[in-house]
């Protein structure tokens, strides 16, 4: 028992580590998770557990890590979600922008919508996602003159700038489609097209596929986690 915290406390402080090596911050997305966990598996393997109180901890912990491990199992399978070619349209999820510098996360969902445009010439695209704090011009917006940028002719693309979660981005793209019944891909990261899917049925969409985007490979472990959360979340609240 005592081994099991130690190893699982000083794997959480080492990864958190890394993440603040890799970007430069103490505090960054869910980031913050990692010294917290850890340390409570550090503090845990101070303490001494015997009989009945062992037995107990160790199905509390082996019912955690089967619920743990069910959800990702969906979020994984999501990641192999493929759309076939031809779709009349496909949503961009919006995604964190600085200032009007596109972020990492969502320059690969781009550059994913990208490379299915480019394939299919017929298919539109909603850009969708509003005006945050410490952005100065709508997600929809950077999204949009990015793909100009990179070739896409702008009676192609359609801007939805008003959503601030991906419950909007859905709801209100499907109002623009007006069809709920079309076949649609939605286009964002590995991690979190399984939710992203849920929350497009849950919109309307009888015929959602997914078009699945990279993520940063050393923060993926950071996303797949936190993703857990945010699904438990979204089937709480329904």
């Amino acid at each position: 028992m005592r081994i099991y915290f130690e190893v699982v406390g000083i794997i959480c402080l080492l990864y958190y580590s890394v993440i603040c090596l890799y970007t430069r911050k103490f505090n960054s997305t869910f980031a913050l998770f990692w010294p917290a966990f850890g340390g409570i598996h550090i503090l845990l393997s101070l303490l001494s557990f015997k009989g009945k109180w062992n037995i107990l901890l160790w199905m509390v912990i082996l019912l955690l890590w089967a619920v743990f491990l069910a959800v990702e199992i969906q979020i994984c399978t999501a990641m192999a979600k493929r759309a076939e070619a031809g779709l009349p349209y496909i949503i961009v999820l919006g995604a964190q922008v600085r200032g009007t510098r596109i972020t990492n996360s969502l320059m690969r969902r781009l550059d994913a919508a990208l490379c299915y445009l480019k394939e299919n010439s017929e298919t539109n695209v909603i850009v969708s996602g509003g005006q945050g704090k410490g952005e100065d011009i709508s997600e929809a917006s950077a999204m949009a003159e990015y793909l100009h940028q990179h070739g896409i002719a702008d009676e192609r693309i359609v801007l939805e700038d008003t959503s601030r979660s991906t419950w909007e981005n859905l709801q209100n793209s499907g109002k623009i489609i007006d069809k709920l019944s079309l076949p649609v891909g939605v286009v964002t990261n590995d991690f979190h097209m399984y939710r992203a899917l849920q929350i497009g049925r849950k919109a309307g969409f009888t015929n959602i596929r997914g078009i699945v985007a990279t993520s940063n490979p050393v923060l993926q472990l950071n996303y797949l986690v936190r993703e857990f959360f945010a699904v438990i979340w979204m089937k709480k609240i329904g």
